[in-house]
């Protein structure tokens, strides 16, 4: 899976065109597109084939326009690619939930889940260079509210908001690189496990591995595959809160 960065562009062009401030052309006829429209018709190609389908030559196919048209809005594929970040975390429905910090991060965590479901191809994006959009922005912000007063430094709560973060990314790759198998084998999971289970006396004296055989029965006797997503993100969420939940405790117990 081919690796983009997010900030490769320059970054003057990045913002004017993150906050839509950079004029439209002056020279020539009146633009017959938008930074919008762009956007969006790179967001269909990149959702419905992957980041590696979406070039500034099929997007201007996309758009019935040649391609040299789009350097008139884009001076090139990094900063549109900004744009399409900052332009999908505005898909976040940020929501308040009730609850303590616990069940507001908790919530961060499933929404940004969501958020890689549906587009998957932000898989594909390192962003150590975050776009520095209003969107970008917007989610940061209401990232760190769910852990604002709650005992930590501000070092601690930027770094608890990157931990979740971390830990959804590659949740949800294994997630997504599960359906991709299914899609492109034709088997499910279920069928895949069915079919090996009848020969798994001929791979070996399982006896040697008891804990893998007693372990790998249990897992599969359970989903009917070797792996489940929902429940790994499941649980793996529940004891990272938990982590959080000892540090603020550390923080708040009385001394003494």
């Amino acid at each position: 899976m081919k690796q983009e960065h997010s900030g490769s562009g320059d970054p003057a062009k990045s913002l004017e065109l993150l906050w839509r401030r950079r004029p439209a052309p002056s020279r020539g006829p009146k633009p017959a597109l938008t930074v919008d429209g762009i956007v969006a018709a790179a967001l269909r190609i990149a959702d419905a084939d992957g980041l590696a389908a979406m070039s500034m030559r099929r997007v201007a196919d996309e758009l019935g326009v040649g391609a040299m048209t789009l350097y008139r809005y884009f001076p090139g594929k990094g900063e549109l690619l900004d744009v399409m970040l900052d332009t999908v975390y505005g898909d976040l429905p940020r929501r308040v939930v009730p609850g303590d910090w616990r069940a507001a991060l908790d919530e961060v965590a499933r929404e940004n889940r969501e958020l890689y479901l549906r587009h998957p191809w932000l898989l594909q994006v390192a962003i150590s260079r975050p776009p520095l959009g209003p969107n970008v922005m917007a989610k940061y912000e209401w990232e760190l509210t769910a852990v604002e007063g709650i005992g930590l430094t501000d070092l601690e709560m930027d770094a608890t908001v990157a931990l979740v973060n971390g830990y959804v990314h590659g949740a949800v790759r294994t997630a997504v690189e599960s359906r991709q198998v299914i899609q492109r084998s034709g088997m499910t999971d279920k069928e895949w496990w069915l079919a090996h289970v009848p020969h798994l006396d001929q791979i070996g004296d399982l006896k040697k591995f008891p804990l893998s055989s007693r372990v790998g029965t249990a897992v599969g006797s359970e989903f009917d595959a070797p792996y489940d997503a929902e429940h790994a993100f499941e649980y793996g969420l529940e004891r990272l809160l938990d982590g959080v939940s000892a540090l603020v405790a550390n923080r708040t117990a009385p001394e003494g």
